[in-house]
């Protein structure tokens, strides 16, 4: 595994916890925005433009989502 692969993991599972955290407090949506950016980051950086491009996407419908949550909060 070399360190790219070991950071497209990271990112993974980084988004994936946070999205299982999400219901618990609005900071794990804020959490989860910032890992899709590193995701997207991982897919520019191996190739995949359209993973990146959608991932980046993704970290702003969650920031978004962040932003609602805590003018209710």
């Amino acid at each position: 595994m070399n360190a790219l692969t070991a950071y497209g993991l990271f990112a993974v599972s980084a988004m994936l916890v946070c999205y299982a955290m999400e219901g618990r407090s609005s900071w794990w949506t804020l959490a989860f925005a910032a890992a899709c950016l590193l995701g997207s980051s991982y897919g520019f950086l191996q190739g995949a433009w359209p993973f990146g491009l959608v991932e980046a996407v993704w970290s702003l419908i969650a920031l978004r989502k962040w932003l609602g949550l805590r003018r209710f909060n």
